[in-house]
């Protein structure tokens, strides 16, 4: 409840308990056993800073928070617990609300790229050793200094091929790269994919700006992401939250302390965002938990129990709410402890003793004041919201959405050319390359085989040729032989032996006559 510039979040019989807009940016936290209340003051302090102007964002993992913008209904128990907190100007009413789902289904989608997520927290996404990170960074640093865009799965995916394929041309520039580790993210890849991350990846990319955003009288927009689904996927859905965090830090500017917050975010379920966070990237969020705030953005941690963010986040926490806390076990009581000691101590009551005493509805809260001090813990009463308490059905959800500022903004996805299609291309004119080398190649050998053959084949020829003329020269010496060899050669020798000495003897007879005479 907004009332004369205080974000009132409870009551007791002697005052009113607030947030100042101003400190608002301190951060704050909220916890409690399950079923102690927490949802209910999540939703009295979005509807408190709606009216105040700030616009704010809460994740509904249950699905229940929809109804915040519809209006409430009287009842005997809100009219007594009205009564006992002696409030007699409430107003029950709805509040403007923005619906998103990463999936599309339930909102408006969500879509960012993969170069926007960057490396660190697809890592967490993925479930990556260092090694396998190390990889990754090595992927995306290639992608940087190419100019290929990371906008979804298949983009990475490709480039991954790529660099797996090729890995001996970048091992000497940027550090090993081994296929193991690049198969590794392949298959963490597709579990992914499997869990819907496919539909979070991609254009067109969220624009923060739009979180940020009042109606026409001046009310801060309440974004409500439907995490039912998302929440299925705690690995999912903590990255989620950790790059909407960070894309916040890196795109919102410094404007040093303002009036109010120029927006609020409510982190459910928030010990998954810290859960098996190594100690470097700890320090990273801590970092950017303690400079957000000069950006104007507040930020709020529920969860169960305290010792689910860790301490160097806590310290950063100056509005705090305590819902009951149940201790049997002996891990269960230095919980309680240690959510005691992180209030300032009131000596009317002890502090441990009051948080398991504290029934549903009812919280121990400490705000800071106008100088930036905590103050002493008091026992509350937490208001009632003012707006529906339940899920919202689907005919009003529908109408919200479809009568939304922004509708059609996200709702189609938008391919570009990005690293899958330059890679594609580059892949195709390297393999066409190759394969006219090859061709090419193969062809030159080709002619040369049949060069040889031809070489071959006159050699052969030629052989062929000399054998014949041999065996013609043969045959010739053969007939030649038998020809002389044969009767008839013999006997028409011989006749032509007796006639030519015929012929000598007769003209030597006339020779000698002469001679004679």
């Amino acid at each position: 409840m907004y009332l004369n510039n205080k974000i009132i979040v409870g009551k007791n019989e002697k005052e009113e308990f607030y947030i100042l807009p101003k400190m608002a940016n301190r951060h704050g936290i909220i916890t409690g056993a399950s079923g102690s209340g927490k949802t209910t003051t999540v939703k009295v302090m979005a509807e408190s800073f709606s009216d105040a102007g700030i616009p704010v964002f809460l994740a509904d993992v249950k699905g229940d928070l929809g109804g915040t913008a519809a209006s409430g209904t009287p009842s005997e128990f809100l009219d007594s617990r009205l009564a006992k907190l002696g409030i007699d100007n409430f107003e029950y009413k709805g509040f403007p609300v923005r619906f998103w789902d990463i999936f599309g289904e339930f909102g408006h989608p969500i879509r960012t790229t993969l170069d926007s997520v960057g490396p660190d927290i697809l890592s967490m996404m993925l479930g990556l050793s260092e090694a396998q990170e190390g990889v990754l960074a090595i992927v995306y640093k290639i992608a940087q200094e190419n100019g290929w865009k990371l906008d979804d799965v298949k983009d990475l995916r490709l480039l991954l091929q790529y660099v797996g394929d090729n890995k001996n041309d970048f091992i000497t520039k940027y550090g090993n790269i081994t296929s193991q580790s690049v198969g590794v993210i392949q298959r963490c890849l597709l579990t992914l994919e499997n869990q819907g991350a496919n539909m979070f990846f991609g254009q067109p990319e969220l624009d923060i700006n739009d979180f940020i955003a009042v109606n026409a009288e001046g009310k801060g927009m309440i974004n409500i992401l439907h995490a039912v689904k998302l929440f299925q996927s705690p690995d999912l859905y903590a990255s989620f939250l950790l790059w909407l965090l960070t894309n916040l830090f890196n795109n919102m500017p410094e404007v040093g302390d303002l009036d109010k917050p120029k927006i609020v975010f409510f982190f459910d379920e928030a010990h998954l965002l810290f859960n098996g966070m190594p100690t470097y990237r700890l320090k990273q969020i801590t970092q950017v938990v303690k400079l957000i705030r000069s950006r104007g953005i507040g930020l709020y941690f529920i969860s169960q129990s305290p010792t689910d963010i860790p301490d160097e986040i806590i310290a950063q926490l100056g509005n705090r709410v305590q819902h009951t806390l149940r201790a049997y076990t002996p891990a269960e009581q230095r919980t309680v402890k240690v959510a005691a000691d992180s209030f300032r101590a009131n000596p009317a009551f002890n502090t441990a003793d009051a948080i398991l005493a504290l029934g549903t509805g009812e919280a121990l809260v400490s705000f800071q004041n106008e100088n930036g001090e905590p103050t002493i813990v008091e026992k509350v009463l937490i208001l009632p919201p003012q707006s529906m308490m339940g899920v919202l059905d689907d005919i009003s959800r529908n109408k919200i959405i479809n009568s939304s500022t922004i509708l059609g903004k996200y709702e189609e996805a938008v391919e570009r050319d990005s690293a899958y299609e330059e890679l594609d291309k580059m892949i195709k004119e390297k393999y066409e390359a190759e394969e006219a080398e090859k061709q090419a190649i193969a062809e030159a050998k080709e002619a040369e085989k049949a060069a040889k053959e031809a070489e071959k084949a006159a050699k052969q020829a030629e052989k062929e040729q000399k054998e014949k003329e041999r065996l013609e020269e043969k045959k010739k010496r053969e007939e030649e032989k038998a020809r002389k060899n044969s009767i008839e050669y013999k006997l028409g020798k011989k006749v032509t032996n007796a006639a030519t000495n015929k012929l000598i003897n007769k003209g030597l007879n006339a020779i000698f006559k002469k001679i004679l005479k």
